[in-house]
């Protein structure tokens, strides 16, 4: 893709959120039902202008509350889980102030989280569990950050406990932790090697705008998505965080 492909793409992407930021910010005001439908509209365009290609494997959550627990490698993870259905993600609190994509996050209600704190990290998981108890869908990152796509790191259990303090609220009849392994699989038809995942994968000290410039250069892209098995909340958020842990890495072995 030239940078004039690159700045077309991005154009688009600008005139789309200059329609629909008005309609979703009262959506999300409002409490409306179709406040989850924007969101998913912008991440299929990102993907559909970007050639990145998403097949889904396993069940998505259904009514339940559930809070979906996935590995992490890059920016790309966000348009691949958000246009597949209504739901919000948990996020470091950087995010909030960075130029455009702060402004996206609060649209599709993402609950942003200072890791060094942890009067942060209480508060989150108040806010995290009142969701769960309205029966949304909330995306954790388990990891804490971004890897290299050739390892998983261990999951943090500590924002798992959500779940537990949803399960308090007497109306509450159960909370689902789900599983969710994304892998890379193909660029430009090949399976994808070592030596491109720094071209998808997004951590460490990178710089955002380079790092997408660098990857709208290069092919399609596709990508696997699996959903494991829910499982409702057993009480014990280690194990939990263990089990979903075990589970990613075994569906990330099974799709490279």
């Amino acid at each position: 893709m030239s940078r004039a492909g690159l700045f077309l793409r991005l154009a688009i992407l600008a005139l789309f959120t200059l329609v629909t930021i008005g309609p979703q910010a009262l959506a999300v005001r409002f409490g409306w039902s179709w406040a989850g439908i924007v969101p998913i509209l912008f991440h299929r365009l990102v993907l559909r202008l970007f050639d990145i290609r998403v097949q889904e494997q396993g069940e998505p959550p259904g009514s339940d509350a559930t809070l979906v627990l996935a590995n992490h490698v890059s920016w790309i993870d966000i348009p691949v889980i958000g246009s597949l259905q209504p739901l919000s993600f948990i996020a470091k609190s950087e995010v909030r102030t960075w130029p455009g994509v702060g402004v996206l996050a609060r649209l599709q209600r993402t609950v942003f989280i200072d890791r060094k704190s942890r009067r942060a990290t209480a508060e989150v998981t108040r806010t995290v569990a009142h969701r769960l108890v309205r029966g949304e869908v909330i995306v954790l990152f388990a990891e804490g950050t971004t890897g290299d796509g050739n390892r998983i790191l261990p999951f943090r259990s500590s924002l798992v406990g959500a779940a537990q303090a949803a399960l308090t609220d007497s109306t509450t009849g159960r909370v689902l932790l789900q599983p969710l392994a994304i892998t890379y699989t193909r660029r430009g038809g090949l399976p994808v090697t070592r030596r491109e995942r720094p071209e998808i994968c997004w951590y460490g000290d990178m710089e955002l705008a380079p790092h997408i410039a660098r990857f709208a250069k290069a092919g399609p892209l596709d990508v696997t998505v699996v959903w494991g098995e829910p499982q409702p909340f057993c009480g014990d958020r280690k194990q939990a965080t263990m089990l979903a842990e075990q589970a990613v890495r075994e569906a990330i072995a099974a799709t490279r």
